[in-house]
């Protein structure tokens, strides 16, 4: 097998691994990018990350954590730095790739072993880029038009026909494809008719030491100024359709209008998409009765996120898709137990009865009932606990990473093998 990459280009075109997940187009996907680097950093590899510039006043390149300077973040100019919402920058992907060719013909020829680009603007860039520089492209879909459009919320804008064309094409440009899961895996090759043997499924990561269970829930609870003697839900993420915390709120009104005990939910995330997302959310809540049950609170980092997941009796991730489903195995790290939809990499990554409970559809009166039902058998949460934080154990970064250069390997095997 060909040796291991050791200069790697990332593409993450359309957020930064700067951002802050939890608003705007930032989540999962940038907590991904960010530590899948850190972990290649750390088994020898210099990372360069290739993002767009969103302001004047962000320096041309940067080092991805003050002090360590194995990963390296480039922002591109290409188009307005402000104002351009995700689905305009199509229209900008041919100055994004010349910023980036820009920075490569600066290094020396051959300087890049692999390009490895996020999502389907990325992977436009990567396929241009990665012809230019001779190397084997390796894409991660993240998230896929068809899969998001076959589980669309009511009313929500279906994703456009130019998105779905692109990730075919990149499906079929790529040396490699990474899938999250096993199911994604299949998805790309029954919805996109990958070649099955360019698509390698290598689970995401989790932090184990900064998302850990806490002794003293209770001092936690005091600290972050949730009530001790109140269940409390958990609901971390963008508050946009596709993520459907509005379900979490209906919910709650069916548990007020039945006389059921009504947890406090807290929603710890901002708006994507619509930038009235959140007040649309606030207003639900008090058109459902249950304003003075629902907490909002704008998203925090990571280091705070794992304190209030410890500290929550349920987090609850109610997605009408998810790829891999990053914030259930953070909470269940914390030791928290998860409610989940039964889509995407939840059906995987949450083991229900062992760490949490699996719910099927998004009707309200359901999510009710999984959710009170749960909060009233304190004894089976007590074993979910503990299940939890065994099922988080099975993800490590330092594993993704090793799994990821082995894939970067086999491209580059592919691709010299179709030269000959």
């Amino acid at each position: 097998m060909p040796h291991e990459p050791q200069r790697i280009a990332m593409l993450s075109v359309h957020t930064s691994p700067l951002d802050q997940p939890g608003t705007g187009d930032a989540g999962g996907m940038n907590v991904y990018i960010a530590e899948l680097a850190r972990a290649l950093a750390r088994r020898g590899a210099e990372v360069e990350i290739f993002t767009r510039a969103t302001s004047s006043a962000l320096p041309e390149s940067v080092h991805l954590d003050e002090h360590d300077d194995r990963v390296l973040v480039h922002h591109v100019p290409a188009g307005p730095f402000e104002g351009l919402d995700k689905n305009d920058l199509p229209a900008q992907l041919c100055a994004v790739t010349a910023g980036v060719l820009r920075v490569g013909a600066a290094r020396p020829a051959g300087w890049f072993d692999v390009l490895h680009s996020h999502y389907w603007l990325s992977g436009q860039v990567g396929w241009l880029a990665a012809e230019r520089w001779d190397v084997p492209l390796v894409h991660t879909m993240h998230t896929m038009a068809r899969v998001k459009n076959a589980a669309l919320a009511p009313g929500d804008s279906p994703e456009p026909a130019t998105r779905v064309i692109g990730e075919e094409q990149v499906v079929a440009a790529a040396d490699a494809l990474v899938a999250s899961t096993a199911e994604e895996g299949q998805d790309l090759v029954g919805m996109y008719d990958a070649d099955p043997e360019r698509v390698h499924v290598v689970a995401p990561g989790v932090d184990l030491g900064v998302f850990r269970p806490r002794a003293d829930r209770a001092a936690l609870r005091r600290e972050l100024g949730l009530p001790v003697d109140r269940d409390v839900v958990l609901f971390a993420g963008r508050v946009q359709p596709l993520k459907a915390p509005d379900v979490l709120v209906r919910a709650m009104g069916v548990l007020r209008a039945s006389g059921r005990p009504v947890p406090l939910l807290v929603v710890l995330g901002g708006p994507s998409g619509r930038a009235t997302a959140l007040t649309e959310l606030q207003a639900l809540a008090a058109t459902s009765g249950v304003a003075d049950d629902v907490r909002f609170h704008p998203p925090v980092a990571r280091a705070e996120l794992a304190r209030w997941f410890a500290a929550a009796d349920l987090v609850a991730v109610p997605s009408r898709s998810e790829s891999f489903g990053l914030v259930a195995v953070e909470a269940q790290a914390a030791g928290t137990p998860v409610v989940a939809s039964a889509v995407g990499g939840l059906r995987s990554v949450v083991q229900d009865g062992v760490s949490g409970r699996q719910v099927r559809g998004h009707d309200p009166a359901v999510w009710a009932d999984a959710l009170a039902t749960a909060l009233a058998d304190p004894a089976s949460r007590t074993t979910w606990r503990a299940g939890a934080r065994r099922v988080a154990e099975q993800y490590g970064w330092d594993a993704t990473a090793e799994q990821v250069l082995k894939v970067y390997a086999l491209a580059a095997e592919r691709r010299a093998r179709v030269a000959v």
